[in-house]
C-alpha cells in the first residue's frame, strides 16, 4: 500500500496551487466570457496556447512576478483576439482575483504540510517561477522549485521529475505527485513509481487508463489523506 506519511509532497503549480484543478486557459476564458467576449471556446483555447507560446518565445516574463504575468499574458491575449482590445484588463483582474482567493484558501494548508514534510514545486513554467510564488507568499514553503523554462525540459518528460528527486534526496517510491493535468502530471509521475494525487473537479470525467493513488476536489482535501 502506498506510504501514508510521505516525506516529500511535489505539486503542480498552475491550476493546482492556484485553482482547485482548473487550467489557466479555462479560467482565462470564464473570465473573457463574463466580460461580453463572443469567440467560442474552441478558438479561445487555440489562441490562449498561442499566448504561452510567445510567453516563451517573442514576449519573455522572466524575472516578473504573477500579477504582472497575468496582466502580460492577458494583453497578448487581447491582442490576438478579433474582438480582444477591451477585455485585456477584465481578464487580467478577473483570473488573477480568483487565483489569490485559492492561493489565500491553500495557504494554510501547505504551510502546516510544510512543518513536518518537505514540500517541492515542479511546473512547466515561462523562467519566473520563483519569483510567483514569492510573490504570493508561498516560497518559503518549498524546498525545491524545479521550472521547466530553467531546467530545459518539460513534463511529462521524466528529467523535471527526477531533478526534483534528486534536489530532495528521496526516491520516486518515497513522494507523492499532486496536479491537476492529466498528461502532464499524473501519467508520467506513475510511471516514476510516485504515489499520484489528482486535483480535479468534481464533474470531471477521468480520461481513459488513468489510476491516480487518489484523487481530490480540493487541495484541502489532501491534508487528510497525508495525516
Amino acid at each position: 500500500m502506498p506510504d501514508r506519511t510521505p516525506p516529500v509532497i511535489l505539486f503542480d503549480f498552475g491550476g493546482t496551487l492556484d485553482a482547485d484543478g482548473v487550467p489557466w486557459a479555462d479560467r482565462f476564458f470564464d473570465a473573457y466570457r463574463r466580460s461580453g467576449g463572443a469567440v467560442d471556446v474552441s478558438r479561445f483555447g487555440a489562441l490562449f496556447r498561442k499566448s504561452d507560446e510567445m510567453l516563451l518565445g517573442s514576449h519573455p516574463v522572466g524575472g516578473i512576478g504573477f500579477h504582472a504575468m497575468v496582466h502580460h499574458q492577458a494583453a497578448i491575449l487581447a491582442n490576438l483576439l478579433p474582438d480582444g482590445a477591451r477585455f485585456a484588463e477584465p481578464m487580467a483582474d478577473g483570473f488573477h482575483h480568483s487565483a489569490l482567493a485559492v492561493v489565500r484558501k491553500n495557504r494554510p494548508v501547505l504551510a502546516r504540510l510544510a512543518l513536518e514534510r518537505r514540500l517541492g514545486v515542479v511546473s512547466n513554467f515561462t523562467g519566473n517561477l520563483r519569483e510567483c510564488l514569492d510573490e504570493l507568499e508561498l516560497s518559503s514553503l518549498f524546498s525545491v522549485v524545479v521550472d521547466s523554462s530553467v531546467v530545459g525540459a518539460a513534463k511529462p518528460d521524466p528529467t523535471v521529475f527526477v531533478r526534483a528527486l534528486e534536489a530532495i534526496r528521496v526516491p520516486a517510491a518515497s513522494a507523492w505527485f499532486v496536479g491537476d493535468n492529466p498528461e502532464n502530471d499524473v501519467r508520467p509521475a506513475s510511471k516514476l513509481g510516485m504515489t499520484t494525487c489528482w486535483l480535479a473537479p468534481a464533474d470531471r470525467e477521468t480520461p481513459p487508463g488513468l489510476r491516480p493513488t487518489h484523487r481530490i476536489a480540493s487541495l484541502l482535501e489532501l491534508e487528510g489523506l497525508v495525516t
